[in-house]
């Protein structure tokens, strides 16, 4: 089971410490020996992002920043484990608590599975396969 690990909150402009960078590169390291990392990344604030609205039929841009920082993603992790309690058991090692010492900013880290085709009952059966076809393109295969 894939599952997405979404860390909220975002520094507002602020550069990660060097204690921040540190410990997410031991806990990235840690995911990558266990074997189950897919991908990770952070993200820059969203002073640096835009968001594409629809409604009533139009599309509008809206030019970041955006002021709810506890619903922004700051980054992210793809992970492959066996189920939903062993992505709890890594996301609760994910050391988020750098981010926000001697602060009264809160840190959370939710957890989503990815939902694979095939686990989706109103995809079609042309519909799973093309998802397939897409995803042996991305990984080099057909």
């Amino acid at each position: 089971m894939r599952f997405m690990v979404i860390l909220k909150g975002e520094a507002q402009g602020e550069a990660p410490s060097e204690e921040l960078v540190d410990a997410m590169i031991k806990y990235n390291e840690e995911l990558v020996k266990a074997g189950i990392l897919l991908a990770a990344e952070g993200l820059f604030d969203s002073s640096r992002g835009a968001r594409v609205v629809t409604a009533g039929g139009r599309k509008s841009v809206i030019d970041g920043p955006f002021t709810e920082a506890k619903e922004l993603i700051a980054g992210f992790y793809l992970i492959q484990v066996r189920s939903l309690a062993e992505a709890v058991e890594w996301a609760k090692r994910c050391p988020v608590e750098v981010a926000i010492r001697g602060t009264d900013r809160e840190a959370v880290v939710e957890i989503r599975q990815v939902a694979e085709a095939d686990e989706v009952p109103t995809f079609t059966e042309e519909q799973v396969a093309a998802e397939r076809r897409i995803r042996e393109q991305l990984s080099g295969g057909a």
